[in-house]
């Protein structure tokens, strides 16, 4: 390699002597003329200038000691020798002082500032992009050395880069195990599912800074119900905060006080009076929450363009990830529901079957046995107040009869598994049918969040009141309403334009005060509070206040 770099450097020759010499085109000549040990050294000199005062100097030492050699050795002409050897010290001083002054301008100042600028350039501190020039004859040593460094300071810069991306994808995992071991930690502790899907609505706003999130349930009979909401300003909203907002063509509600809107914004906000955002400004992001290929629910996160699809898989990854627990969440809490549910059903079919192997048999024993001793007295001379004795016995046996199978029947109706609103509109639908009295259904809300046994009390005091109708209220038309009061709480109110009755409860048949009795024990028996209300030919009102309190002090939290 160094053979063929000389002969590179030897074939440089004709350029030079056809009259195009350049210094970088000397040197070069030069260097293919000296061995290129000593070359760095000489080209120093050369470049800085020192080669011809060294030079001199040499030649003054050479000719002061050739003249004093000549005086010694001739003792004649010693005045001529002696003004040459003076000449000769004084050139030797005058290069002398010119190779100090040349050593300290072109090499030691520039050594200096070669150091200076090393130095800075190990401790990392900036360099002027010309502070190579006050090198001198170590110029291209800093130009060496600067391109170094800025090769260096790439290389930082790179790894600072690469530092902090890897720092921050770092940090981003670990808040993502940790929102997915709360996640896994809540679906263990947590009772309430509303309260846990509003909790990590606001882990999914931050974790994409959206302005504004929402939360949907798909519930049992694919309807979708909206659990609750955060505003831009942050606010948060639950289902029973919200009011529907009829928008027409104009889009859909980010949040009760902000729209996405999918036509021309400008008109949109002229006709609804309110702030509205067009779909180039914000992008919805849906978060799915799946259990076993079924979507449960889904949340949309409403993002600023052009959002997180971009480049940002692995935050998409944590979401469905997320999504997936939480769906795990919705179909355990579904899971424990029915299986209450199941468990209420099937003590109450037990209890049915008891009653019906006992109380039952007894009852229709003593019928048989009356309707027996009705046809000996008919066929026996004695007193008519003996037949309206017996007749009555045999009229309230009947009754009781009924009523237990009644009873039975509704001990064994199955809760509809949906919830209490599709329970109540079942009950009046039966109603209607078997009365053939005008009954109407109106809830306020879809679902309730009451427990199962609560539910359950419910449905059978609603049951209760419209059996009292059917059998004493001669009522021609029947209406049942449920209102969604405050979070947690609920009103169901039964009432009719029958004869009604006057005082606390109905004179009569002493059926009635036990039935009443038995309704307002359910309604203690789960926290709720029953009042009744009529007056002579003006109907009857059988109102239910009940509560979740468990769902109501969480969802005030």
């Amino acid at each position: 390699m160094q053979v063929e770099e000389e002969q590179l450097s030897m074939n440089k020759v004709p350029d030079i002597a056809g009259g195009n010499d350049r210094p970088q085109d000397k040197l070069t000549w030069i260097e293919g003329l000296i061995d290129s040990k000593h070359w760095p050294s000489l080209r120093i000199l050369f470049t800085g200038n020192l080669l011809l005062p060294i030079s001199i100097l040499g030649g003054s030492v050479l000719a002061s000691l050739f003249t004093v050699l000549i005086m010694f050795i001739y003792q004649q002409g010693r005045s001529t020798l002696q003004v040459v050897l003076l000449l000769s010290i004084t050139l030797t001083l005058f290069s002398l002082i010119l190779v100090l002054i040349r050593l300290r301008s072109q090499l030691l100042h520039p050594l200096s500032s070669l150091e200076q600028f090393v130095n800075q350039v190990c401790q990392g501190e900036p360099v002027a992009s010309k502070g190579h020039e006050q090198t001198g004859v170590l110029s291209s040593m800093a130009r060496d050395i600067d391109s170094l460094s800025e090769e260096l300071t790439d290389i930082y810069e790179d790894m600072e880069v690469r530092v902090a991306r890897q720092t921050a994808r770092l940090a981003q995992k670990t808040t993502s195990l940790q929102v997915l071991y709360d996640v896994a930690a809540g679906i263990n502790q947590s009772e309430n599912l509303d309260e846990l899907l509003l909790e990590y609505m606001g882990v999914f706003k931050r974790m994409v800074n959206a302005r504004s999130a929402t939360v949907h349930l798909v519930l049992q009979d694919d309807r979708v119900r909206q659990v609750g909401c955060i505003d831009l300003q942050g606010r948060l909203y639950n289902e029973q905060e919200m009011l529907p907002i009829k928008l027409c063509q104009c889009g859909i509600a980010l949040s009760p006080g902000d729209i996405l809107c999918s036509q021309d914004a400008r008109v949109c906000s002229r006709r609804n009076n309110r702030t509205m955002y067009g779909a180039n400004e914000v992008e919805r992001v849906s978060v799915p929450m799946w259990y076993h290929g079924d979507v449960l629910g889904f949340y949309h996160l409403y993002v600023d363009k052009p959002g997180i699809y971009d480049g940002r898989e692995d935050v998409l990854d944590i979401l469905n990830t997320i999504g997936s627990h939480l769906g795990m969440a919705v179909a355990k809490q579904r899971s424990d529901s029915e299986a209450r549910r199941l468990s209420i059903v099937e003590e109450r079919t037990s209890l049915a079957h008891e009653l019906h192997d006992s109380l039952a048999q007894t009852i229709a024993s003593l019928r048989f046995q009356v309707r027996m001793l009705e046809e000996t007295l008919q066929n026996d001379p004695i007193s008519e107040k003996a037949v309206q004795e017996a007749q009555r016995i045999h009229n309230g046996l009947d009754e009781a009869h009924d009523e237990l199978r009644e009873l039975i029947n509704s001990f064994r109706a199955p809760f509809d598994q949906r919830g209490l609103v599709p329970a109540l509109s079942k009950l009046v639908e039966r109603f209607n049918q078997e009365t053939g009295i005008p009954a109407f259904f109106q809830p306020d809300c879809l679902k309730t969040d009451l427990d199962t046994s609560q539910e359950m009390q419910a449905l059978r005091i609603v049951q209760e009141a419209l059996a009292n109708i059917r059998k004493h209220a001669k009522a021609h038309t029947i209406r049942v309403l449920l209102r969604c009061r405050s979070p947690g709480s609920y009103l169901i109110l039964v009432e009719d334009d029958g004869v009604g009755f006057e005082g606390a409860v109905p004179q009569g048949n002493p059926g009635e005060h036990i039935g009443l009795s038995i309704m307002e024990e359910r309604a203690r028996r789960v926290g709720g509070e029953l009042s009744i209300e009529s007056e002579p030919g003006e109907g009857t009102r059988v109102e239910l206040v009940i509560r979740n309190e468990k769902n109501e002090a969480s969802l005030q939290r």
